[in-house]
């Protein structure tokens, strides 16, 4: 196994090293050909995707670069320690996609699904294919925790595969328990053939046990309308996340700053520390 492990590491490498917006772009249009797309819009398709991820890892570079001298004064000044940094989905999938082990975990996953419906044991058929990252990056994170744990590459792997095969059933079989859920909310007839496998729905059983628990032990909760998008239209621009992340901005950018503000005694250096702030609210508003 570990013999075979290392010759797939050594066939894929040269294309890992291009970068996940290339992976990404070769990825997409090959499998956009497989499933019978013309070759210039499957082409149009993986250019636009790599452009899109390219995009995403510029302005994760530009935060990056902007907020680190205040992020390093900021735990200076308060003693609070910023050690993990939550760059979001984005950079999450173009990392996973980066990875050979992805497309190994996708082959898995379209395998036990199709077992699935040849068994009867699914009525959903998961061509959500960018996703498989959510379960890839399951598996390979526990695959490198294995790994430098004295785990033989072998047994890691297995286990990996066992705990995304685990999930990923999990959720082909959730989206069949959610589909009459799907159909109301969409106000779709029972034949529509639209249901979900996305991760997220994973907490919706949970979710619906506790709506159940809440209208029998406190059912006054009900007369309440705690819509979010009701009062971010009542709010309109000051509750954006443009607004909240320019707010959040001048805050790193004045916990960063010495108090009191050492150095600054004329009008052209109050003005550079303003500038400075003014700059980071709208780097974050980004």
């Amino acid at each position: 196994m570990d013999v075979i492990i290392e010759l797939a590491n050594k066939l894929f490498k040269p294309i890992l090293d291009m970068g996940g917006p290339i992976i990404m772009l070769i990825i997409l249009t090959v499998l956009a050909l497989l499933f019978g797309v013309k070759f210039s819009k499957a082409l149009e398709g993986g250019i636009k995707l790599a452009i899109a991820l390219t995009g995403i890892g510029a302005i994760i570079g530009m935060l990056n670069g902007a907020f680190s001298a205040s992020l390093a004064k900021f735990v200076e000044n308060t003693g609070i320690q910023l050690n993990i940094t939550d760059v979001g989905w984005a950079p999450l999938a173009t990392i996973t996609w980066g990875s050979a082990w992805t497309l190994y975990f996708l082959l898995i996953m379209l395998i036990v699904n199709v077992v699935m419906l040849a068994m009867k044991k699914t009525d959903t058929l998961d061509v959500d294919i960018f996703d498989i990252w959510h379960l890839s990056i399951t598996g390979l994170l526990i695959k490198w925790y294995a790994d430098n744990n004295g785990v033989s590459q072998g047994v890691s792997l297995f286990i990996a595969t066992a705990a995304v095969v685990l999930v990923g059933v999990l959720k082909i079989i959730n989206s069949d328990l959610m589909k009459p859920t799907f159909d109301d909310l969409l106000n779709a007839p029972s034949s529509s053939p639209m249901t979900s496998t996305h991760m997220n729905y994973m907490m919706n059983p949970v979710i619906m046990v506790l709506d159940k628990i809440f209208e029998k032990f406190f059912p006054g909760l009900d007369k309440y309308d705690f819509d979010a998008a009701k009062l971010n239209k009542k709010i309109g621009f000051w509750g954006s996340k443009f607004f909240i992340g320019f707010i959040l901005g001048i805050v790193i950018g004045l916990m960063g700053t010495p108090h009191p503000v050492a150095g600054v005694e004329d009008a052209a250096n109050w003005q550079l520390v303003i500038k400075g702030w003014l700059s980071l609210g709208l780097t974050a508003g980004v």
